[in-house]
């Protein structure tokens, strides 16, 4: 999804005296049109769940529409718009956080939006989703673990359940209930700038770790699987590009992670901007209806991506009726909701919308919303908020590090590196920077070099684990090896997200090579240390180096490198992509008739 970073006034208010605001109907009347009399049994108060079809039969043409639109909270007109266009849904988008990036600021945030819904006729709480994709990522001092492209290399699918289940924990303290992951893609071209979002190239990895993922953030949250369908079989490997390929490789490939989540029970599933020969996911009534709640019997609801609709073939109506009957069931609308809701409104009311689509749209919400528990409980449990960014949680992300990097060379046993080492050498342009080992969706949505929230870096984990005797030096460049014992090399991407990431060239910049070669040249032993979102051509590094580990994104917790440099872990991770020798061979995937890669899929050396 597209995100945008700004910012509204944060007010910190007791629950009570938000309440009170909302109720206070300041904006003067609704700009829908009034709703029916009040209905004859009583509306769902926050201590009782609704049945969902007593409560469908309650709510009017105007509420239904309502709880199909998304708005991003940075788009919203006024807060009192969430009362007064009756809307479902609200999200924050990648670095759209409150003034104050903290837990309590979050969770106040949350309470008042909640609020405004709350102040509606039948008290139907809001659905608030967030991107928590590898950790509550958007918020400062959350714990950052590993992406996906690492987790895969675990092969370890109850790590990747904790890790849902404690970004889950994370999540709640801060109010909100939603989080749009796991990403299940499998990505077929590491060109594409979502590829460490994916936990690898094959079926099996995304059918192994999309369940575990799934019942680990349903054990306090929502899951919302993405994106459905091929977004990772696109030609070349671009952002919101079309995968051209037959069904039965769309099948065999693409739609297995989505069955196994369906089976895991998964709640909601966001639809891909991307299109398979030619045709739109949004506008794909086959895959959308007849396949997944068909034939595979999904029974939550489907979600658009980040204004999606928007890029469907016609008018504005023209593009909501197509969606909608294709089987979407909430829309993604960032800012334009008032337009949205007034255009559905009147697509149902032509019949070129079913009124029984809608029912079966909100009914899937509203079942979602009950399972929560949203009508119990639709205020954030405050008691929580010390969780965030807690050492326990921190322990597991320090644990999903050491298990998911790949040890690619080790040339006369170069690793591990003896604590007693009298000097230990630390060079490159990631070797002291929070940001870089984050990677994209970190704080924003393209994610920042430097220190954008706390963490251990790799260079601070060297100094924790070497000797108290150990001199630990320093150089961005390379130069000041000569006499180090070994030389250790931090050098990589720095962050992106989505199409920004899209590269043609993947080459390891000139730069870093440039320093890997004069660390080399010192005569000391050589460790480069890869830090990226996706192999990359390595030829001239690899080739400089002694010991090569592949570190992924790893997030904040880089004591699990050191712990893996300095023996006390031994390197356990399995390539999840089969690693290229030259962009000539870029896609290469496990299985290809001719496949000779540089490192195939499933590499990977111990010690």
């Amino acid at each position: 999804m597209r995100r945008r970073q700004t910012f509204s006034l944060e007010h910190r208010l007791s629950v009570a005296a938000i309440l009170l605001l909302a109720c206070q109907g300041a904006c003067g009347g609704s700009p829908v049109p009034s709703a029916s009399p009040s209905p004859s049994s009583p509306p769902p108060g926050a201590a009782t769940p609704p049945n969902v079809e007593d409560l469908l039969a309650q709510m009017t043409v105007e509420e239904k529409v309502g709880q199909m639109a998304q708005a991003e909270r940075t788009y919203l007109g006024a807060e009192s718009d969430i009362r007064d266009y009756l809307l479902g849904s609200v999200l924050s988008g990648g670095g759209s956080a409150p003034p104050v990036n903290t837990p309590s600021s979050w969770a106040d945030m949350y309470d008042r939006y909640q609020s405004f819904a709350l102040a509606t006729r039948l008290r139907i709480p809001l659905l608030y989703g967030i991107d928590a994709v590898h950790g509550h990522n958007n918020v400062r001092g959350a714990v950052i673990f590993p992406h996906n492209i690492g987790l895969g290399c675990t092969r370890n699918a109850a790590l990747v359940e904790e890790v849902a289940r404690i970004t889950a924990e994370e999540v709640v303290a801060t109010g909100i209930r939603w989080t749009f992951s796991p990403c299940i893609a499998v990505p077929r071209d590491e060109r594409w700038g979502r590829t460490y979002e994916g936990f690898g190239e094959t079926p099996e990895l995304a059918s192994m770790m999309a369940p575990a993922a799934v019942r680990g953030y349903q054990s306090g949250i929502l899951a919302c699987a993405k994106h459905y369908l091929a977004d990772g079989g696109t030609s070349r490997g671009r952002d919101q590009g079309d995968a051209s390929i037959t069904e039965a490789e769309l099948r065999a490939i693409h739609l297995p992670g989505y069955r196994a989540a369906v089976e895991a029970g998964v709640g909601s599933i966001m639809v891909s901007f991307s299109s398979w020969n030619g045709v739109k996911m949004h506008a794909s009534p086959h895959l959308l209806t007849d396949v997944l709640k068909g034939e595979l019997g999904f029974q939550g609801f489907l979600v658009s991506d980040w204004g999606a609709i928007d890029q469907l073939p016609g008018n504005y109506a023209d593009q909501i009726q197509t969606a909608i009957n294709a089987g979407l069931d909430m829309v993604m609308v960032p800012g334009r909701y008032r337009e949205f809701t007034a255009t559905l409104r009147s697509l149902v009311a032509s019949g070129r919308v079913p009124q029984s689509r809608i029912d079966d749209a909100v009914a899937r919400i509203l079942r979602q919303k009950v399972r929560l528990g949203l009508f119990e409980r639709p205020m954030a449990d405050r008691s929580r908020a010390g969780d965030v960014g807690g050492a326990a949680h921190r322990a597991v992300a320090r644990d999903a590090v050491r298990q998911s990097l790949v040890l690619l060379k080790n040339q006369g046993r170069t690793l591990p590196i003896p604590k007693t080492a009298v000097r230990i050498h630390v060079a490159g342009r990631s070797m002291d920077d929070i940001g870089n080992q984050c990677g994209g969706w970190t704080i924003s949505w393209q994610g920042t070099s430097g220190a954008i929230t706390p963490g251990t870096t790799i260079l601070q984990a060297i100094r924790n684990t070497s000797s108290p005797t150990t001199t630990v030096t320093t150089s961005l460049d390379g130069s000041g090896a000569a006499g180090a014992d070994v030389g250790v090399v931090v050098v990589g991407e720095a962050p992106y997200a989505e199409g920004l990431g899209d590269r043609s060239d993947l080459a390891l910049g000139a730069d870093d090579v440039a320093v890997v070669e004069r660390v080399k040249r010192a005569g000391v032993p050589t460790v480069v240390v890869l830090v990226s979102g996706r192999p990359l051509i390595i030829d001239r590094a690899l080739a400089l180096s002694d010991a090569f580990l592949a570190a992924w994104l790893p997030g904040t917790e880089g004591q699990g490198v050191a712990d893996v440099l300095f023996g006390d872990f031994p390197p356990s991770g399995k390539l999840s992509h089969s690693w290229p020798r030259s962009m000539s061979q870029v896609p290469i995937n496990v299985g290809d008739p001719s496949y000779d890669p540089l490192f195939p899929y499933g590499y990977g050396l111990t010690y």
